[in-house]
């Protein structure tokens, strides 16, 4: 593609052939660049930077553990979704799947009602509270600040919560 008076340069060739070496990795990066922002598609270590970026709950997902890539991708295609449904109990137990994997056990103490008459009672209990609890095979402490993180960040602003993680029943095939 060089002029005809460098095509027959050795010069301008091996030139133009070190400058491909530089450039063909950005170009490569340009004509690929939506499959980064395709969580399921982009290298892994983007996809955890895509996940900062978006305000997706990926703090304690390892890459390394089984499933933990699947997890990591997950949480940051869902994030979105998260963001509009922060503050609910729907919202809350899909973030807490996404992070660990397993349902959540979810108590609280609201509720909504409607009356034709009014100083009807009030729906649920006077005092604000929130549990989430979560059964895993191996439970560590670590698992438990990831959880109260998760939950904090995750529920109803005003709203008090406890948290607990507890050893999942093992079954036994006899």
């Amino acid at each position: 593609m060089l002029p005809a008076v460098f095509a027959d340069d050795d010069l301008a060739q091996r030139f133009v052939a070190g400058l491909d070496e530089v450039i063909a990795p950005i170009l490569n990066v340009l004509d690929c660049l939506d499959t980064y922002f395709t969580p399921s598609l982009a290298p892994a270590d983007f996809a955890r930077w895509l996940g900062d970026w978006v305000g997706a709950e990926t703090d304690g997902i390892q890459d390394d553990e089984p499933g933990g890539e699947a997890r990591l991708r997950a949480a940051v295609a869902a994030a979105v979704s998260l963001h509009r449904a922060r503050g609910t109990r729907e919202g809350l137990a899909e973030a807490v799947r996404l992070a660990f994997g397993v349902e959540p056990e979810i108590t609280e103490s609201g509720g909504a009602a409607w009356s034709a008459r009014p100083r009807g009672p009030v729906p649920g209990d006077r005092r604000p509270h929130l549990k989430v609890s979560i059964r895993l095979p191996a439970p560590t402490p670590a698992d438990e600040y990831r959880l109260d993180d998760l939950v904090a960040a995750a529920r109803p602003a005003h709203m008090p919560y406890t948290v607990q993680v507890t050893a999942a029943e093992r079954t036994s095939n006899r």
